[in-house]
């Protein structure tokens, strides 16, 4: 059983309707984050490669577009308030990955990131989308390099978070362990008790709103996680890691977003990654983690907006 509301069809569901949109302006309205008075907000499915994928798309169809990639264990409901945010200026469109949130697990069990960057390369072709700003968080960072690496001229900016060609092995441990040991619990509150003690920028109360997208209940009355765990594709390496150099090929601007107490994007690491872009800029946000977005978002969004503003 579905916790959360999704279109159940390729028709799409207008989510300004339901209570999680509600709960979602409460966070915002707690946090500080402006946004326009009525946005326009829709779950929807597409088919894509034979596979089913879900996505939430934000905002006018002809405004510049953005794609929103979440990271490992996650869901496209990780960028909720940075897409209400941003939805008075721009189209956002934010894909629930193979494997994760509302999307199609798959039956060959290929979750390697040149599989991902294909899918989001022909999300953009299937959505119609012209020049995106394309803005990846850990995992769907690592998607959107390798999108960029592939495609160098599919996206007119870049925004990475909180990672990069060179990532600390103790802090992605630290993720590995967290997502291996949390699979599957009796109750709500024990998922909620593990999470809070697991991130420490974010309220319990705002924590407890978005539980509903990470879990499902089985018909036995466990709640388990939406992630295919099957082989743990949140969590793996790329076959191929691209160098430093490989990225000196890359034309369109580039925002590096690091968490100023993360453990697993080292600052050394995230300066060496900038000078090797030819467009490349660094932004550390204070008070938060790996989770930049989620741990402090009016901080995220701070950098985020002259950026956007600068690429329009």
């Amino acid at each position: 059983m579905y916790l959360n509301e999704f279109a159940p069809s390729l028709a799409p569901l207008d989510m300004t309707r339901t209570e999680e949109f509600a709960s979602l302006l409460r966070s915002a309205t707690d946090l500080g984050i402006p946004h326009a008075p009525n946005v326009r907000y829709l779950s929807r499915q597409t088919v894509i490669r034979g596979l089913r994928f879900h996505f939430l798309e934000w905002g006018d169809p002809n405004a510049p577009a953005v794609l929103l990639l979440h990271g490992g264990n996650q869901s496209a409901h990780s960028w909720d308030l940075v897409s209400l945010h941003l939805a008075d200026r721009y189209h956002v469109l934010a894909l629930d990955q193979r494997g994760h949130g509302d999307s199609e697990w798959t039956r060959d069990q290929d979750y390697t990131f040149e599989t991902r960057g294909l899918d989001a390369f022909e999300f953009v072709a299937d959505q119609g989308l012209t020049d995106p700003v394309v803005i990846g968080h850990s995992m769907g960072g690592y998607v959107a390099m390798t999108l960029a690496l592939t495609y160098p001229h599919l996206a007119r900016g870049l925004v990475l978070v909180d990672v990069g060609p060179e990532l600390s092995q103790r802090g992605v441990e630290v993720i590995r362990d967290f997502v291996t040991h949390n699979v599957e619990f009796d109750d709500l509150d024990q998922f909620l008790d593990v999470v809070v003690r697991y991130d420490r920028f974010r309220s319990r109360e705002h924590i407890a709103r978005t539980l509903k997208y990470n879990l499902l209940r089985r018909v036995d009355g466990k709640f388990a996680s939406k992630v295919d765990h099957r082989r743990l594709p949140g969590v793996q390496t790329m076959p191929k890691a691209p160098t430093l150099e490989d990225f000196k090929v890359l034309t369109c601007p580039v925002l590096v977003v690091r968490g100023n107490e993360s453990d697993v994007f080292d600052p050394e690491a995230a300066r060496r990654f900038v000078e090797a872009l030819p467009g490349g800029r660094l932004a550390t946000v204070a008070d938060t983690g790996h989770n930049v977005h989620s741990g402090n978002t009016p901080g995220f969004l701070e950098e985020l907006d002259p950026f956007l503003d600068g690429l329009s």
